[in-house]
């Protein structure tokens, strides 16, 4: 895997006690399920041994796990207010246009109302514009082509909220 010893990070997350690493990673994935099979398998030798357990337990997650987990995500366009992970993840939307944010929201309605979920897509780098692309392209996709991206955008998501979790620094001294 990637490193074979723990960084300064990943050594804090594990020695953290059951429920303060369940909380932890909460903030990383709303899926109890998953959460609780990363603690279970503490400790990790390197950030990869994480890696590998969160994309087996992403893809480990039943129907009700991922939608659990989805519930933890605000619609694209819309972070939870205070929540400087969704605003951060979501940045591409921050300058948008009216027009753009108007469409973001039309578009977000339409999916939910046609899978009965938020449009999940890894934000982190993309623009306002490419979030609206990904949201009209899979819009007409079928329920359980859908959820198999939406599993495969969660498992991106959860590795760069995992890569902050277990950053050098510790919590609340690294930068957006």
């Amino acid at each position: 895997m990637e490193s074979s010893t723990a960084s300064g990070g990943l050594a804090r997350f594990n020695t953290l006690d059951e429920s303060a690493a369940l909380a932890v990673l909460h903030e990383v994935c709303a899926s109890r399920a998953w959460a609780e099979r990363l603690v279970a398998a503490r400790p990790y030798a390197g950030d990869g041994d994480l890696y590998a357990e969160s994309d087996a337990a992403t893809a480990a997650l039943t129907t009700a796990d991922l939608t659990e987990a989805m519930a933890g995500h605000p619609p694209i366009g819309r972070p939870k207010p205070g929540d400087a992970t969704s605003s951060r993840e979501q940045r591409g939307m921050a300058g948008a246009s009216a027009e753009l944010r108007a469409e973001m929201l039309e578009l977000n309605l339409a999916y939910q109302e046609k899978f009965g979920h938020v449009f999940l897509v890894c934000a982190t780098g993309r623009t306002g514009e490419q979030m609206r692309d990904a949201v009209r392209e899979r819009i007409g996709n079928p329920a359980e082509r859908e959820r198999e991206i939406v599993r495969t955008e969660l498992g991106k998501i959860n590795r760069i909220r995992l890569g902050r979790l277990v950053a050098d620094e510790p919590p609340g001294t690294a930068g957006g």
